[in-house]
């Protein structure tokens, strides 16, 4: 299923799929530890970033489809600012997860809330899921706070959940399901 005949967007941001050159703007956010602090990647060399936007590209046009990772556009700049995603982790059981990475110029704007609002969206009308979920690291205040307000549900804790490059991390998990989300 292409993206081309469906409008993910808000009065702030819109969602496209990735392009060859945005692997620059990409750079520009994941190379910064700060972005990266709770994730088991980065910060990002020039190749990585080069890599991941390669990777998105491939995936997209893989079918059946699973990854749907978009680029996160600043309306008013036409700029990119961050990454979004979905991951349809289980096509059986109707599952997908969420994720989001946004350049800290644009945090504390509701911009991660409105993508993770987008996604899921997406996820439930387009993919036809059941359930969507997320995790995050328990010391991501700002995080928890986006899919909160994007309407999951905390479940729990997942011990030792992703080798950081520190250790083991725990994960919160948080989820929506298709008859929550009118």
């Amino acid at each position: 299923m292409g993206l081309a005949s469906i409008e993910l967007k808000t009065e702030s941001i819109y969602l496209r799929e990735f392009q060859v050159s945005d692997w620059q703007e990409v750079h520009k956010y994941a190379s910064q530890e700060r972005v990266c602090r709770y994730q088991p990647w980065g910060p990002n060399s020039l190749k990585e970033s080069q890599s991941f936007v390669k990777q998105v590209l491939v995936d997209s046009a893989k079918e059946p489809r699973t990854r749907y990772a978009l680029a996160i556009i600043n309306n008013k700049e036409d700029r990119l600012i961050g990454a979004g995603e979905l991951n349809i982790r289980d096509t059986h059981n109707k599952k997908g997860e969420i994720g989001y990475i946004v350049n800290p110029d644009y945090w504390g704007k509701g911009i991660a809330t409105d993508v993770a609002t987008l996604l899921i969206g997406f996820g439930f009308h387009q993919l036809k899921l059941h359930r969507i979920y997320a995790t995050c690291d328990p010391r991501n205040i700002g995080s928890i706070r986006v899919l909160e307000k994007a309407r999951m549900k905390k479940e729990g804790r997942i011990r030792e959940d992703l080798l950081m490059k520190d250790g083991w991390r725990d994960s919160l998990l948080f989820s929506v399901l298709e008859n929550e989300w009118v």
